[in-house]
């Protein structure tokens, strides 16, 4: 939930954005558009209302608002990105025998209780727009079940006019009902049309004529359907003022379209007539009765706009229409335009979707291991096929993979031939770093145990940011998304990967099932390798993270390959000041000797 309302609000930042382009569009070609197509702009935008919410999406995060996606969470497990400080941090490790992690300073992110009151806000409001709908519906049942057909037969002869009028062959049933002000046409399926008793009192043909020409051409430019839409959204964007005055809009827009489809069907001497009509009604009533309906009755200011346009209706001439529907279709393509800066592609999600389906899975407890850490891990036995996981809302979290990425950086560059099993060596540009183990020149393995960065950032120029990227997605690294930034794409949020995904990912490392040079992933285990005796190895590599120079996040991934069988493990922890690399290291010892292994 958390996750939604994050993007959620994001989106709507967007949206807002958007919004705004639109109402600017809208009036600067108000000239260029007729009311039918101002109307129809509403289309486009209703369609980006949905990229929420739909299923195989999330949004595309910008740095420009990085400070509203740090609310997911305290910490790494729940933000996407991160505003990184470009300086090495020294290496935590506490033995020159431990791999040396890369650490990097993230800012502080909001407490997840931020988010979390958002998204009861949202829901509470989203209740409150429930009750007033469902009791319009309990005001409207009651009304329709006290309304009587229509029996004055001079009236129905008219309506039948001008339902031929605008050929209409479908049966619209017409109600009569002493408990509205104002004439409303409602219904998804069967529409009615429903007049007050007071209408038909008066027996004013003229205005009767105008109410009914009106309420049919609310059936035929299908509103009941773009209706749906407006109060769903009102329902679900209750919150966002901006698309709350672009629904106002919209309604009066819908108006403004349908009285001037009505015009067509009347003598000019008539329309100073209609727009009387309408005052008639906007004196009886200033509001729509229901939300679900459509009628003839407006706002004060709505009203005064419907009513300035039927004063400057001319009737739309081939070359205008033409000319409309081209400005409506370019700014609906540029509308249109936007669904990537919302969306990305569902393999970019921030929750891995793992499918436990046919698996053979345990759920461990650990706790007592963990502590007052968070975080998950994942063990695969591959003889057995079979989990175990410790904590799964962790487990198939995507999160910052930092230094665990070299593994493949190496292989990358190997497969690209930056460097080769037998000269990997890169000579130290004679820039001084803070750690005395990176001032010097580096091999694959020297730079693999202390993670020298800047060895891997040599790699990587190296290779190049579209071959990284093409690589990323050969092996199916995570979400497969590594930004612009070559340096720092592993450690800027753009990168992220569950445990689990880690997990599966090392399994096809060992097992060559990716679709590199054997000799080069042998290179690679080498360098990785921290432990051999003649019956079993101990493959791993560390990744620490630094909140404000705190150490907050801390991975651990490798496998133990005794020969026989192999068992592959991923484990991630955080807390607010202690959590390294080396200590999920130690954490993961611990685990696997309460396993026995």
């Amino acid at each position: 939930m958390e996750q939604f309302i994050i993007r959620f609000l994001v989106c709507n930042i967007f949206l807002s954005a958007i919004a705004g382009l639109l109402l600017l569009l809208k009036h600067l070609f108000r000239n260029h558009l007729t009311s039918r197509m101002q109307y129809g702009l509403c289309h486009p935008f209703f369609l980006l209302l949905t990229i929420p919410f739909l299923p195989i999406h999330k949004i595309q995060f910008s740095q420009l608002f990085v400070l509203l996606n740090t609310f997911r969470h305290t910490s790494i497990t729940q933000t996407d990105v991160f505003n990184i400080e470009k300086t090495l941090r020294i290496p935590m490790s506490d033995t020159a025998d431990r791999i040396q992690e890369f650490g990097f300073s993230i800012t502080q992110s909001i407490p997840s209780y931020i988010g979390i009151a958002f998204g009861i806000l949202w829901l509470a409001g989203i209740l409150a727009m429930a009750v007033f709908f469902a009791k319009s519906a309990l005001h409207l049942y009651y009304i329709r079940k006290s309304a009587l057909p229509l029996q004055n037969p001079a009236i129905r002869a008219l309506y039948q006019q001008c339902m031929t009028e605008q050929k209409i062959t479908k049966r619209i049933p017409v109600y009569s009902t002493a408990f509205l002000k104002s004439p409303i046409i409602t219904g998804f399926f069967k529409p009615c049309i429903y007049l007050p008793i007071h209408l038909i009192s008066d027996n004013v043909t003229a205005e009767i004529r105008y109410i009914l020409l009106h309420e049919l051409q609310h059936y035929k430019s299908k509103d009941a359907f773009v209706n749906v839409f407006m109060n769903l959204t009102g329902v679900l964007y209750w919150f966002n003022p901006v698309i709350w005055y672009l629904l106002k809009e919209i309604r009066t827009d819908r108006e403004v379209a349908c009285d001037c489809a009505v015009l067509k069907y009347l003598d000019e001497n008539a329309y100073i007539d209609y727009g009387n009509t309408l005052i008639y009604f906007a004196e009886k009533i200033s509001q729509i009765p229901f939300p679900f309906t459509t009628g003839i009755n407006a706002t004060m200011e709505q009203m005064k706009r419907r009513i300035i346009h039927i004063a400057n209706y001319h009737p739309i001439s081939l070359k205008r229409t033409l000319k409309s529907t081209v400005v409506y279709l370019l700014i609906s393509a540029f509308l249109l335009g936007f669904v990537p800066f919302l969306t990305i592609q569902a393999t970019n999600s921030n929750r891995f979707d793992f499918h436990e389906g046919g698996k053979t899975i345990s759920y461990a407890d650990f706790q007592e291991l963990f502590g007052e850490n968070q975080g998950s891990f994942v063990l695969y036995h591959h003889s057995e096929d079979s989990w175990i996981i410790y904590d799964k809302k962790y487990a198939t979290t995507r999160l910052v993979p930092a230094s665990t990425i070299k593994i493949y950086s190496a292989l990358f560059a190997l497969e690209d031939g930056i460097i080769t099993p037998e000269q990997s060596k890169i000579s130290w540009n004679k820039q001084t770093h803070r750690y005395p183990a990176w001032n010097s020149d580096q091999t694959l393995i020297s730079a693999m145990k202390e993670s020298v960065t800047w060895y891997f950032q040599t790699l990587d120029q190296g290779i190049g940011l579209e071959k990284i990227q093409k690589y990323i997605q050969k092996i199916g690294y995570g979400n497969q998304s590594i930004g612009q930034d070559i340096s720092y794409y592993w450690g800027d949020g753009s990168l992220r990967i569950s445990p689990i995904e880690q997990v599966e990912l090392l399994q096809k490392f060992h097992s060559r099932q990716l679709p590199f040079s054997t000799q080069n992933i042998e290179a690679v285990e080498h360098a990785i390798c921290l432990s051999a005796t003649d019956n079993e190895a101990i493959y791993g590599k560390t990744g620490t993270i630094e909140i404000e120079g705190k150490n907050a996040c801390g991975w651990f991934i490798g496998f133990i390959d005794n020969g026989a069988d192999s068992y592959y493990f991923a484990t991630y922890i955080e807390n607010n000041t202690n959590a390294t690399g080396s200590y999920a290291m130690e954490l993961t010892f611990s685990i696997l000797e309460k396993l026995g292994l």
